[in-house]
């Protein structure tokens, strides 16, 4: 039996903003057009609530505490796939520090003062009262996890909750803000002498400009467009190290005069290079 609805029920009664989370530890997207996140994932991450779908969907944004949507018909489905449960921290008035190694629980273990902690996958949780922006790769193997982000639900841990300290507001100053504008794929070297195969600039200029048809010319579904368009793109020069910074900023630019935020390009890309494994 399926222990995640009755659990996550019970935490959005407690005041914990719970989503459910899928067998990768992504969120469901929760309307037909963003099911198994087609759409690229997260339009609407700047505020939370509903987006164009009918639901609040995409990450942080769905998390809830209110049961009836918790335990509604509409996330029956998500909630009997998942694999976990996500909330989000700052919706909860916490901010976790999310340790993803033994080094990392070392340095917390040095640097920061106790409070809560929950066993992860491959180190710990820690959770501090409060809130702040989220960061992540704050330092090796270290995440902050707060406003405008989930977590995965781990158990309610051990030890007292204390206030954030100010080592954890430091951190999230000096790291900047994650995803800046569109910059070149970082990809393995190719095989064959480091020669690329799609270096005719006809053959890539080919497929830069079909790219761009293809996202201008959409007329339902831009999220999906967009999506399914960098993922084409990634799939066949994603690898060999043809696209440049100019090429990924047309194909953004093409994205934008339909009416997609930089964010979402962003998030786009990113899912898209995620899903083939770069």
């Amino acid at each position: 039996m399926n222990s995640i609805p009755t659990t996550a029920l019970g935490l959005a009664k407690q005041g914990l903003p719970v989503l459910p989370l899928r067998v990768d530890k992504r969120p469901f997207g929760n309307c037909r057009a963003c099911e198994d996140l087609a759409c690229g994932g997260r339009p609407n991450m700047r505020v939370p609530g509903p987006c164009v779908c009918p639901w609040p969907c995409h990450g942080w944004a769905a998390a809830t505490t209110d049961p009836a949507i918790v335990g509604s018909p509409q996330w029956a489905a998500a909630w009997r796939r998942a694999r976990a449960i996500g909330y989000h921290p700052g919706g909860a008035g916490v901010t976790v520090v999310d340790l993803d190694n033994p080094a990392a629980v070392d340095w917390a273990r040095s640097a920061l003062p106790p409070t809560t902690t929950v066993a992860s996958t491959r180190g710990e949780h820690w959770i501090y009262r409060g809130t702040v922006r989220s960061v992540n790769a704050v330092r090796e193997g270290v995440d902050i996890k707060s406003a405008m982000s989930y977590a995965r639900w781990l158990g309610p841990g051990t030890g007292t909750m204390t206030d954030i300290p100010a080592v954890v507001h430091e951190l999230v100053k000096v790291k900047p803000p994650t995803r800046p504008a569109p910059r070149p794929v970082a990809v393995p070297t190719p095989a064959g002498g480091g020669r690329c195969p799609h270096r005719s600039p006809v053959y890539l200029e080919r497929g830069i400009a079909m790219a761009e048809q293809r996202i201008s010319t959409a007329t339902s579904g831009v999220h999906t467009a967009v999506y399914r368009t960098f993922l084409a793109v990634l799939s066949v020069h994603g690898r060999c190290g043809c696209l440049t910074e100019a090429h990924i900023g047309r194909l953004f630019t093409a994205a934008q005069a339909k009416g997609e935020s930089a964010r979402h390009c962003t998030d786009a890309w990113a899912n898209a290079s995620t899903a083939l494994g770069m």
